[in-house]
């Protein structure tokens, strides 16, 4: 009989949990039953995390397989499952609402193989008002999906059933879920408003591109992220169809300033720039559709006589700081200098 020593037990435990919490660190959890395309993302976050028991629980009565045994078993090869959901159509019947989901999966193996399928999901939606505890939120009905080619956006089914369709922005969709798992710690994720979430469309060439090449298409998404007591910041993604979603990170100079005496009410002696920094936030920030620029004003206080300014411009498919102006004086002022200018001529 082989023993182990109390540290050695430990050792496994600990080893046990660490590999757990890595794998929910890669992938952030995914719970969302507010909407029929929510429950089917739900469901492959949940086999991608190998909670295969909260996968199970999002079927309703009719279960894809004769056991949960069984129905895990299924995906004791999988290594993750991407998914993409199209305009979702509905229909009414008797105290509840039907949905039929375009859904597009690229399953991943262990052994690193791809496989992409696409079909049609089913789920249902019993009317709150009329229940009785437990309550049963939208669960599915049955998934039909047979193996598709290319990417998920072009195998994606353009409809499901005869039912009209509700046009959703899946790219929109996508981000807002993204910006409220990633962000929920930091951000006020559940804020409603026509300025929680700001989309845009960039229509740009890269610089490398043929002379007759066609525009290359981007989406800028802004989020609202806190405000504190005359400061709001955002945080932004970027999509294109090459690279998919990224949160944005944006170079920015790292500040040396001096004041006579070292008190911040006295004279301005220097503002050297010493470094940059990668911020994941813009502050008090706006995006000008016509030059293609990202622009940020900090107040470093409420008057705004000392602050700071920041413009990126969107160019090759990504944003560069090209400006920055900073007015360090808290003389009553607005008399900024320009400590950084990639966007003049000579």
């Amino acid at each position: 009989m082989r023993t182990f020593s109390k540290r050695a037990a430990a050792t496994v435990a600990l080893t046990t949990l660490w590999s757990f919490q890595a794998l929910a660190a890669d992938l952030p959890y995914l719970d969302d039953r507010s909407d029929a395309a929510a429950v089917v993302r739900s469901l492959y976050n949940a086999v991608s995390r190998k909670e295969y028991a909260r996968a199970w629980d999002y079927f309703g009565e009719t279960k894809p397989a004769k056991d949960f045994a069984e129905f895990a078993k299924g995906y004791e090869a999988t290594e993750r499952v991407d998914v993409e959901t199209g305009a979702v159509g509905s229909e009414g019947a008797a105290g509840s609402i039907f949905y039929n989901i375009p859904v597009a999966i690229r399953a991943v193996d262990k052994d690193g193989s791809e496989k992409v399928f696409a079909g049609c999901y089913t789920a249902r939606q019993v009317n709150g008002s009329i229940q009785e505890p437990p309550f049963t939120p939208i669960q599915l009905d049955k998934g039909t999906l047979k193996p598709a080619e290319g990417e998920l956006t072009d195998a994606l089914p353009k409809q499901c059933g005869d039912a009209p369709h509700v046009e959703t922005d899946a790219v929109l969709e996508l981000a807002k879920k993204t910006f409220a798992a990633s962000h929920k710690a930091q951000c006020d994720t559940a804020r409603e408003g026509d300025d929680a979430a700001l989309s845009y469309k960039i229509s740009y060439h890269n610089k490398t591109d043929a002379a007759d090449a066609p525009a290359s298409e981007a989406r800028l998404f802004r989020f609202f992220c806190q405000m504190g007591a005359y400061n709001e910041t955002h945080v932004y993604y970027l999509w294109n169809e090459a690279d998919g979603l990224n949160e944005q990170h944006f170079a920015t100079p790292e500040l040396d300033v001096h004041y006579e005496g070292d008190n911040p009410d006295g004279k301005l002696e220097s503002v050297n720039v010493i470094g940059y920094r990668s911020e994941n936030t813009l502050v008090n920030s706006s995006f000008d559709e016509k030059t293609m620029t990202l622009l940020s004003h900090s107040k470093w206080r409420g008057v705004g006589d000392a602050s700071s300014d920041g413009t990126w411009i969107f160019r090759d498919g990504a944003f560069a700081l090209v400006r920055y102006d900073v007015d360090a004086s808290y003389d009553g002022e607005i008399n900024p200098e320009t400590v950084l200018d990639y966007n003049s001529g000579p």
